[in-house]
């Protein structure tokens, strides 16, 4: 390994390590109008609160939203465990909750005088990040 990629590797460690625990969850099966629903909700909440919300939520995209909080709560445990540093989950929230348009899934279905119409069946990227109160 030469110098130089070895100084990135390091660079990216270190990048990961200062960045707040995150997780993404890519190509959703839901409509990104629909998960902003939701995720407008939780965002800037307490992370029990919020799984709280979620799990008794009607809506299908809290079910997928739950997941994606889930993980950033087992990541950032990881994280302070990797670094040695106390962790209480109960300190943490929601800093930053986004849903983004992933690819669209284009279909056709049979229309009238045997023509076809397009559907358009939209995936959605989730991205929560979760910090400390005092980081806040």
């Amino acid at each position: 390994m030469s110098r130089k990629s070895r100084e990135r590797k390091e660079r990216h460690v270190a990048e990961a390590l200062a960045a707040p625990p995150s997780a993404t969850q890519r190509t959703t099966r839901q409509s990104p109008y629909k998960m902003r629903l939701v995720i407008d909700q939780i965002r800037g909440m307490k992370v029990n609160e919020a799984l709280a919300m979620l799990q008794f939520s009607k809506k299908h995209a809290a079910v997928q939203i739950g997941k994606v909080l889930k993980s950033a709560v087992a990541n950032a445990e990881a994280k302070a465990r990797a670094s040695n540093d106390a962790l209480d989950v109960d300190d943490l929230y929601v800093a930053h909750a986004i849903v983004n348009e992933g690819p669209k899934l284009k279909r056709w279905t049979p229309a009238a005088m045997g023509r076809a119409t397009p559907m358009i069946k939209r995936t959605s990227h989730v991205e929560i990040v979760v910090d400390s109160k005092e980081g806040r």
